[in-house]
This record gives structure tokens, C-alpha cells and sequence, in this order.
């Protein structure tokens, strides 16, 4: 179970990073995609960044109490 939330954890920050990639290459395209995207993205990432959250957190509940 450890190892599966480790690798869950990694795939949750790597989500946020390549959202917040995308929000900042729209940020810099500007014009229509900017309008149409950046919103989007922003709420997207920080779904993303609790989803990550809650899994740092449960995974260090996990490892104190189930041992490391």
C-alpha cells in the first residue's frame, strides 16, 4: 500500500506541474486562448494541489502508523 500511495503522490505533483505549464504557456499566448483557457486551468490546478494535498497528507498518516 506504501509504494502505491508513494507512486500516487508523484503522479498527483506531476499533474499540478504540467497544469501549471499549461496556464503559464496560455498566460504568454494571450489573446482568445488566454480568455478562454486560463480560468480553467487555474481551478484545475488547484483541484489538482488539494488532490495532492489530501494524498501527502494520508500518506504520512499511513507511514506513522503503519511504520516506514
Amino acid at each position: 500500500m506504501s509504494s502505491f500511495l508513494d507512486i500516487l503522490i508523484l503522479l498527483a505533483i506531476a499533474a499540478v506541474a504540467i497544469t501549471l505549464g499549461l496556464g503559464l504557456y496560455s498566460l504568454y499566448r494571450g489573446g482568445d486562448f488566454a480568455r478562454s483557457y486560463s480560468n480553467k486551468l487555474m481551478r484545475l490546478r488547484v483541484l489538482l494541489q488539494a488532490i495532492a494535498v489530501v494524498l501527502l497528507v494520508v500518506g504520512m498518516w499511513w507511514k506513522s502508523t503503519h511504520g516506514a
